[in-house]
């Protein structure tokens, strides 16, 4: 049977690599020397994000993560992203968005930080906490850049599409925009000789459907398609373009590189970290389409959104992470992942 910690992991939906969520499942299952772990321990990540954090320049006063050069502010989103820390978080080495929320906050504050640089290298994460974090980079009062050194992906193309520009390395990959969540349904007793059936009331048949029928997979896509739908909107308003670019060309689901991402209109530009942090430490202005949102644009967004079919009924409340602010979109997504969550738990 699977342990609490996987079966939270299979509960909700998530923004991220297909090889990385198995991992994620591995590691959870005590696993670490299956064959995914091993080979994600030695595809060089960590050696990237050495390399990154060595450039960062020194601890910002009342940070817990951030660095500071130049009075450019380099918060770190390096590994697989959670909304806030715990064992998963704690072990793998990943970003918790409750804290780089508060260090976001640390660097507006402070008076020797007049820009900031969201230094990223990641697989994505959890869906949960990332539409809030990406709201906060968007409402930032200081220009925000976004540099990936190696992988932007889901999540963390999400959360990047929200900065003032997007630089990337010239080998590195963003995309994979989209929402994943992985079930499985009990064919056989389980090791003890028991099966488990679970009965809901007579008017709530949708509490648990069937995975093992193309109806129950199907229910459950409309809703992985309603928080996608949120996941482009705020990629299509942070890129200025709408959601129908977004979809036909910023990669399907997959990654670009390098200046395929650049000609599709996925970053600003290429180049190194350290050609980014010597930029901004001379005053060299964020020119990413996300500085030129124009009215008409949002319009055309906003009317692209109410276009598309809406399939799934969405609940009127929902928890979201303390440190993170409440707004109309993010609510409306964290009911759809509370939802999810309810539904999934025993699955």
């Amino acid at each position: 049977m699977p342990s609490a910690v996987l079966r939270a992991i299979r509960a909700q939906p998530w923004a991220i690599t297909p090889d990385y969520l198995a991992v994620i499942e591995r590691i959870a299952e005590r696993a670490l020397d299956a064959p995914e772990v091993i080979a994600k321990a030695e595809d060089g990540h960590e050696a990237r994000y050495l390399q990154a954090v060595a450039a960062m320049g020194s601890r910002l006063d009342g940070a817990r993560r951030t660095t500071i050069r130049n009075g450019v502010a380099c918060i770190p989103i390096l590994g697989p992203i959670f909304p806030r820390s715990n064992v998963m978080s704690d072990y793998s080495g990943a970003t918790s968005l409750d804290v780089a929320a508060a260090d976001l906050r640390v660097a507006q504050l402070s008076d020797a930080v007049t820009r900031i640089l969201l230094v990223m290298d990641s697989p994505g994460g959890a869906v949960s906490g990332t539409a809030e974090f990406a709201g906060l980079i968007a409402a930032s009062p200081k220009p925000v850049t976004a540099h990936v050194t190696g992988l932007g992906a889901s999540a963390c193309y999400w959360i990047a599409s929200q900065a003032h520009e997007i630089v990337l390395d010239r080998a590195g990959l963003v995309g994979s925009i989209g929402v994943v969540m992985s079930v499985r349904a009990q064919e056989h007793a389980d090791r003890d000789g028991y099966r488990q059936y679970d009965v809901v009331s007579s008017n709530a048949a949708n509490k648990r459907p069937d995975f093992n029928t193309e109806a129950g997979r199907e229910q459950l896509r409309a809703e992985l398609d309603q928080i996608e739908k949120v996941f482009i909107g705020d990629v299509a308003k942070g890129r200025g373009v709408t959601p129908k670019t977004v979809i036909e060309n910023f990669g399907r689901g997959g990654v670009k590189v390098g200046k395929s991402a650049l000609d599709a209109g996925m970053v600003d530009r290429l180049g190194t970290l350290e050609d980014t942090l010597t930029r901004l430490a001379r005053g060299g202005g964020a020119t990413g389409k996300a500085g030129d949102r124009a009215a008409d644009l949002e319009t055309e967004v906003e009317a692209e959104a109410e276009a598309a079919p809406d399939t799934t009924a969405i609940p009127d409340t929902a928890a979201i992470p303390d440190a993170l602010p409440r707004t109309g979109a993010s609510t409306r997504l964290a009911s759809l992942q509370l939802d999810l969550r309810r539904r999934r738990a025993r699955s």
